[in-house]
This record gives structure tokens, sequence and C-alpha cells, in this order.
């Protein structure tokens, strides 16, 4: 069916209730609005799904649920993994609850028993859940840091992890192969519950978490000396990070935690920010007038599902709040942790592996050089640092130190198989008591840090393309760098390219060709002269295009100009 006969199904169709039915009809007439609703399905791909709320077969609604709901629980029978159950968290988004409850009534139908967490959660914990209960999957109601109009569906596996090949798409294919939604299985939560086919969870997963946090402290000491004189700020953007982040921080001791009271209690409109994400300035307005009120030594912010953790520092020379990007606040942590760990066992396991993305800074490569263990790198998103650290698990092989990806996400133990917001809130307050302790500020040990490594400078530049005109756009501009590579960018040449789609890096002045050795992914990276580099990948959740490079200067003064000349160029060659 064309989009306007999908639209007219949905009016017509007994099986659509009366306000999904309202909804549709107040558009009548609008035919681009249609068009953009209904001229596919929102495509469930490798992390879920991910749309706007609304009527239509591309929207986020209660039908969009179920039948990826119901594609799940048929690869879940497939693989006979319904006895293990699923467990399912949700955020503050509007119609989270609604829609994990929709995904749960959907399993119980067809006998697959849901552990649903009793209010919202963070992502971190839900991938804890999965391997706490012995789940075969995991599902999180989530738009992780997208507008207040977007909500999603994340889908992990019985590692805790989100899925991965041939899992993600073995369940691709299921959900495609769901056309009919009047087929789709569900069963109201009375008689869900009545047949033991919904549980909810809440408090004792909660306590087993924060155990498991604690375990990564390695200075206690060094909270209870500074506690009374380190000042810190924090906000959860309206989202679920308030109450974990705020717990583990007075358990370990931490009494001067101040919460930006606008910011504190959920909500899905996130009524003070326009764009709920730490990677944002907008975002921290409210946290850094409260820190310059307090005189805060750090100032954090999680995302709604609290995975990611947006840092400021206070350089006590200037006065002023320092930004620290993914790349530095993931790079600090990697060197403390790993240096640390050295520093009281007196070595490191001879097989450990520092993991990060292949769009994430160099300066993890002499981190890990410098402490002698193995960089693995993976593809982008942290589902791959979760399979590497699966790997090490079913062969033996490896030990994982640290990962992380430039997104500000890392993971700090392996409790969890994707990136923690409450953990790295918590190594960050550790380490600035350390500092403390030493007569220093987070942001002197960033300097002592770049001082030892170099003067890296990683940035990403994301151009939006909307619509079904912005897909045919992104995919032009990933088939013209493939055709026509660039010889160089700016004073940069272009010393080797990979691609991974195609599975091959070209060293460009001899010509000879490698495999990359990861899964295919349409992504491209060129590698640059003067330890440079440039990476091109569409985002895998929103319309855009992200453009990644990075520089390395002898201070930070050169480093911001040539990151900045690079960006220049960059901008200028991918401009609309």
């Amino acid at each position: 069916m064309d989009y306007m006969e999908n639209y007219k199904e949905w009016l017509e169709n007994p099986y659509f209730d009366e306000e999904t039915k309202k909804e549709l009809k107040s558009i009548e007439g609008d035919e681009q609005e249609i068009k953009e609703r209904f001229y596919a399905d929102l495509e469930f791909g490798t992390a879920g799904l991910r749309g706007i709320i609304g009527a239509g077969t591309n929207r986020m609604n209660m039908y969009t649920v179920r039948k990826a709901t119901q594609g799940l629980a048929n690869y879940i029978i497939k693989q006979a993994g319904q006895k293990k159950g699923v467990a399912i968290a949700y955020d503050s988004r509007r119609m989270s609850p609604e829609f994990a409850d929709e995904a749960a009534c959907c399993l119980a139908a067809n006998g697959i028993k849901a552990y649903v967490f009793e209010s919202l959660r963070p992502t971190p914990e839900l991938s804890f859940a999965v391997r706490e209960l012995g789940c075969i999957s995991g599902i999180n109601i989530t738009a992780s840091h997208n507008p207040p109009e977007y909500n999603g569906y994340k889908v992990y596996w019985e590692d805790g992890a989100q899925i991965t090949p041939p899992n993600d798409t073995g369940i691709m294919d299921e959900v495609k192969a769901v056309t009919d939604y009047s087929t789709v299985k569900t069963m109201s939560r009375e008689d869900a519950e009545k047949a033991g086919l919904y549980e909810t969870i809440g408090a004792a997963i909660d306590d087993r978490y924060m155990e498991e946090l604690k375990k990564n402290v390695l200075h206690p000491n060094c909270i209870k000396e500074v506690e009374k004189d380190l000042r810190i700020v924090y906000t959860p953007l309206h989202g679920t990070g308030n109450i974990p982040v705020r717990r583990v921080l007075k358990e370990l001791g931490f009494t001067n935690v101040f919460v930006v009271p606008e910011q504190e209690l959920p909500d899905g409109e996130f009524p003070t920010v326009g764009y709920p994400n730490p990677e944002a300035k907008e975002a921290f307005e409210l946290a850094l007038k409260l820190a310059k009120e307090k005189d805060a030594d750090l100032v954090l912010a999680t995302d709604p599902d609290a995975d990611r953790l947006g840092v400021y520092v206070k350089d006590s020379k200037s006065g002023d709040y320092i930004c620290l990007t993914g790349n530095m606040s993931g790079s600090f942590l990697a060197d403390y942790e790993i240096g640390q760990r050295l520093a009281l066992k007196g070595e490191l396991p001879k097989d450990g592996m520092l993991v990060k993305t292949i769009v994430t800074t160099n300066l993890v490569d002499a981190i890990a050089a410098h402490y002698h263990i193995d960089v693995v790198e993976c593809l982008t998103g942290f589902k791959w640092i979760g399979r590497e650290i699966l790997k090490t698990e079913k062969t033996g092989k490896g030990e994982y130190l640290f990962g992380f990806e430039e997104s500000y996400g890392c993971l700090i133990g392996t409790h969890a198989r994707d990136k923690d917001g409450i953990v790295a809130s918590m190594a960050l307050c550790e380490a600035a008591a350390y500092y403390k302790k030493r007569g220093k500020t987070l942001w002197d040990a960033m300097i002592e840090m770049y001082e030892k490594y170099g003067y890296y400078k990683d940035e990403v530049v994301s151009i939006t393309h909307k619509g079904i005109e912005g897909l045919a756009k992104i995919k032009s501009t990933m088939d013209g760098l493939r055709e026509n590579p660039p010889k160089a960018f700016g004073n940069y040449e272009v010393t080797a390219m990979r691609d991974y789609e195609k599975d091959v890096i070209k060293d460009l002045r001899t010509g000879e060709e490698r495999k990359t050795g990861l899964p295919t992914s349409n992504v491209l990276y060129f590698e640059l002269t003067s330890d440079s580099w440039l990476c091109v990948r569409p985002s895998g959740t929103e319309p855009k295009i992200k453009i990644y490079f990075g520089v390395v200067g002898d201070s930070m003064e050169d480093a911001d100009k040539k990151s900045s000349e690079l960006a220049a160029v960059v901008k200028d060659l991918f401009a609309d």
C-alpha cells in the first residue's frame, strides 16, 4: 500500500483505537504530514526503534511498539529463550510507562515473562538487570538525549549489551515479517500478572546495582578526608539519574552535593532545556549558575536515561568552569582508573585491554602505550564495547580494564554492558577528592595528562538532514566520498582510507589493501598526516551525518588552532 492507503487503513480499521483515529483525522488534507507518517514503517534498526511520538506507521505509538515486541517475541521463541524472561525499563519521556506496559503485555501474551521496573530507571541499570535476573533479553523505553517529541525502544540481549550480529539481524527480520498489526498478540496487565508473566521489580535490583558500582571505588579514604571541602553540583536534566547518582555519592560519603532544583524532577517535556543533551552547552546553564553560587569544584549532568555524563571543572587560576568533552573526560578517567590500579596493585594484567570506538580520540592509544596494555578498536556504539567484554569471557583471552566512546559514555567495571553515567559520576567525584587531597583541581590533573601524552583535541560536526529528502542527501554524500575520496583535508594529506562498509583499508601511498577486521558499517575513516584523522558516518539514531576529526598539538593553543582550521575545512566541504 502507498502512504495514503495506509492512512485510510488506520482510519477505518476497527483494530485502531478512537484516540489514534482522532489524531489522524486532525491532519486530514495535509498530504505532506500524512506522507511523513505513513510512507514507511518506523524502521527497526540495529539499535531498535526511535522516532517522533504520534499516530502512524512511521511514528512511535502503542501499535509500533507492539509490532516490534511481537517480532522480538517470535525471535526469542525460535531461540528457545522464552523461559528466561525479559527485563523492561523506561525513562522520563512522554509515553514511556505506557510503552513499557505495551511491550510487557505483548511478551506475556506470547508466554514470555516480563520483569518491569516499578518506576523510571537509568539505562545502565537495565543492562545490569538483564544479567542479574538471567533474562534472555531486555527492553529499554528511551530516546536518550533526543528532543521531547521523540521516544525510542532499545533491545538488549542476554549478555547485557544492545543487540549485535547475529541477533540484531535476526530480530529485525522477525519485526519486518509482522505485516498485519491486528495479528500482534497482547493481553491485559491484570491477566498477565495473574498468569505470573508480569513481575514488578525495583528496590532489590537497585541495591545490587549500587553494590556493584561501589566495588569500583579505588580511594575511599580520600573521600572521607576531603568530603567537607569538595563541592559538587549535579543535574539529572529531568531524567532518570537523580536518585541513583545522589544515592551512590551519599553512600560513599560525599556530603556537599547540590542538585539543580529546576531540573531535579522527571519531566518528559524537559521544560528548562530545548535539547536535554549534556553535550550541549545550553543544558548546563542552570547548573553553572548554581556552581558559581556554591563555588563548586565540578559540575555534572546526566542525560535523560543517565548513560551519558557531561562535565565542567573549575580552573582555580581563572575561576572559570571548563567543559570537558567526552573524549577529554573519557581519557582522563581511563588514565586515572588504570594508573591508580597499577599504583595500588603494583602491576596490570598482562593481557589488559583498553577498548575504544573508531571515532574516539587517539589519546587512548598514547595512554595504552604508556601502560603497556592493548588497545582494542570497535565500531561506533557502546554495544560493540560490550561485545568485546563478552569475547573475553568466552575465550578467556584479554581482561577489560576500561572502555569509552567519544559521545560522553564510558564503563568502569563489567557490572553492565552499556555506558554508565552513574558509575562515571562516582569515579569523577572520587578522582576530584584524590586530587583535592593533593592540592590540585581536576583541571590541574587534565593539564598534567596533556603534558604527559600530548595535547590531543577531537571534535565532531553534525549536519542535520530531516525527512525523506534528508535520507537521500546523506546517502549521496557517502556515495560521493566513496567514489571520489579527497586527497587532503586542508593542510592534512590523506595517507589511508578505511571503508568499513567494504571492509577494506587502502594505503593511498602504496596502494596496498587489507581488511578492517570489523563488522561492516557505513563509515569512512581517513588517516591523515601529523597523527590527525577524520571520519564520516550517518548517525544511527538521528537524521544527521557526523564528521569526527582529531589533531594533536604542542600546547593547548596549538591544538585549538589546528582543530579550528580543520573544522572550517569540514564545514565548508559538507555544507548544504
